[in-house]
């Protein structure tokens, strides 16, 4: 496993999973830029501490699961399982008190040993199915 593997492995596991902020400026660049999954859009560490606490504020127990990392130079591919339970408002619905999952794909360019930036799509269709107690959970 590179360097950039690793890293992608702490930033889901300290930042998204933990929300341990501190973490932040060791994994991150300050102008670190990115597209969440559920199509935020931001740039530097503040703004995307604001995304981490939206989706912890109404999802708990959130995890990210890495499914599949491939690294190519400076850039790290992750396939994603996003899940948590859905106990606050979240995109419009209000609480299930549910376990909700959605699909993601993941790509982060590196700069140094640190993510310069970050695109991740996610799989809305599925994620409102979830919210709107149409489809089941995924695994």
């Amino acid at each position: 496993m590179n360097i950039y593997e690793k890293q992608v492995k702490k930033f889901y596991s300290e930042i998204w999973d933990k929300k341990n902020f501190e973490e932040i400026s060791n994994i991150l660049q300050n102008d670190f830029s990115f597209r969440g999954s559920l199509n935020q859009e931001g740039c530097g560490h503040e703004e995307f501490k604001v995304y981490i606490n939206y989706v912890h504020s109404a999802l708990s127990c959130y995890k990210c699961i890495i499914k599949d990392l491939v690294a190519q130079n400076e850039k790290v591919f992750a396939k994603m399982i996003f899940t948590g339970v859905h106990d606050f408002d979240f995109m419009g619905y209000p609480p299930t008190g549910k376990q909700i999952s959605w699909s993601g794909a993941a790509l982060f360019i590196f700069s140094g040993q640190k993510v310069s930036s970050l695109w991740v799509l996610g799989d809305l269709k599925k994620l409102e199915e979830e919210l709107d107690g149409k489809t089941k959970l995924i695994t």
